[in-house]
């Protein structure tokens, strides 16, 4: 099976969950920083840009992509810090996570 035949959101989403992981290390790093930590954080943020490469070259829609890569990860962010670390969102806030949501939807559509 050619990796490049895999569908464009499959890669965003791989991306996302390494970006997301590299935050969660972040944040940890902000707790207790260490600089095996730090060298952590380097390399999972540098795998989730290899991620993103196929993704971009499949759909070669900058405006598109980019824009549902950082709601991914910004949505698989926003569980990190409400699930794992605790953190609480107002009304506000959830709101924007539904037009965020809305928005993904609708241009993985195009």
């Amino acid at each position: 099976m050619n990796l490049l035949s895999i569908n464009y959101i499959i890669w965003l989403i791989v991306s996302a969950l390494f970006f997301a992981v590299g935050e969660f290390l972040s944040k940890k790093f902000a707790l207790n920083p260490s600089l095996v930590l730090v060298i952590m954080i380097i390399v999972v943020y540098s795998v989730s840009v290899l991620l993103w490469l196929p993704a971009i070259l499949q759909k070669n829609q900058l405006s598109v992509v980019g824009v549902m890569w950082s709601v991914l990860s910004l949505l698989i962010t926003i569980l990190i810090g409400v699930i794992i670390f605790g953190e609480k969102l107002n009304l506000l806030s959830t709101l924007g996570i539904i037009f965020a949501i809305i928005s993904t939807i609708l241009l993985s559509l195009s």
